[in-house]
């Protein structure tokens, strides 16, 4: 009781204060793309350089600019993940370290979700710039894709040919109860530096271990989270629900049905504004995907849609994974 009268009493003294958000400069640059030494980066409006990962088709039919997961970054592309793989389908990859994560600046910060897809937008216009004549397309997996969606409803969002979200992270401040609003809200106003982590949750992100114990390995790879970047995210994550039903472009939406992170019930929601808004959607439903769907144990089976809805017009996808019962995608099934 003594706690959370303490907790009152700071939350009332502090309640102007707002959770800390990176510092950025003003833009003063065009952004462009560098190449040094065979390591390309993405150097923004600000100053900021972002690193990229490249996976370079030979002879390129399409390319994809990739946005990680939240606490990950641009490796998660590389084996196992899909990179590689689709370059060898002629698909060009340009994977981007996010600010905030990996080796871009300020790691372990929230830039706030406008940055976020401003960066993301402005690395779209990069590789256009550089690949006139082929198709785009903006791939996110959870907390990106949540930047992908936020992307499309900047003023002056970037062209592309399609989205494709996997396990998108929109599950926000509506999705959340009243008691966990009220102690995150608390938390990033009077202890936003104080780093929680995952530890003692059971929860299980993929069926592909040896994946997650390289991830534990790996430095880069955030472990323990500022509560003001936590909140920072859970605003992303509303404002991509609230994108969902201004999609104009064509979307690919992948779900597992074993998604212990990002709960079906938001997802459906998000999927029933896009059809609504009467949004070109494609969904693929695994019955035995994890979160890290592009990583897990089935993950060449995803790749395969992938693959195959980048640049098509057929409407069937290789898995024949369309059904989205399993995954609790259907309204009638919350």
């Amino acid at each position: 009781m003594r706690f959370l009268a303490g907790l009152f009493v700071a939350v009332f003294c502090t309640a102007a204060c707002a959770p800390r958000l990176m510092a950025v400069g003003e833009p003063v640059f065009d952004p462009r793309l560098e190449v040094v030494a065979a390591s390309t980066t993405a150097v923004m409006a600000d100053g900021a350089t972002l690193p990229l990962l490249v996976f370079q088709a030979q002879e390129p039919r399409a390319v994809v600019v990739a946005l990680h997961g939240f606490n990950d970054y641009s490796n998660s592309f590389s084996d196992p993940g899909p990179g590689p793989w689709l370059a060898a389908q002629g698909i060009s990859v340009y994977a981007i370290d996010q600010r905030g994560f990996g080796r871009a600046p300020g790691q372990g910060l929230w830039a706030g979700d406008t940055r976020m897809a401003e960066d993301a937008a402005s690395a779209v216009k990069l590789v256009r710039s550089r690949y006139p004549d082929l198709p785009v397309y903006l791939l996110g997996t959870s907390m990106g894709g949540a930047v992908a969606m936020r992307t499309m409803t900047l003023p002056d969002p970037p062209e592309v040919d399609g989205l494709i979200l996997s396990a998108p992270a929109v599950w926000g401040w509506r999705s959340m109860n009243d008691f966990y609003k009220v102690v995150l809200w608390a938390s990033a106003r009077v202890v936003p530096s104080y780093k929680v982590t995952g530890r003692g949750l059971q929860i299980m992100p993929s069926d592909n271990v040896e994946m997650l114990r390289a991830l534990g390995r790996d430095p880069l790879v955030i472990k323990a989270t500022r509560i003001d970047t936590i909140y920072g995210l859970v605003d992303l994550m509303d404002s991509a629900y609230a994108a969902a039903a201004h999609l104009d472009v064509p979307v690919l939406l992948l779900y597992g049905a074993k998604d212990e992170i990002v709960p079906a019930p938001p997802v459906g929601e998000a999927l029933a504004a896009m059809r609504r808004a009467g949004t070109d959607v494609d969904v693929a439903c695994y019955p035995d995907g994890y979160h890290m769907l592009l990583r897990d144990l089935q993950r060449e089976i995803v790749w395969q849609d992938i693959a195959a809805w980048i640049g098509s017009t057929q409407t069937a996808l290789p898995s024949g994974l369309d059904d989205i019962e399993p995954c609790g995608l259907h309204p009638d099934a919350w």
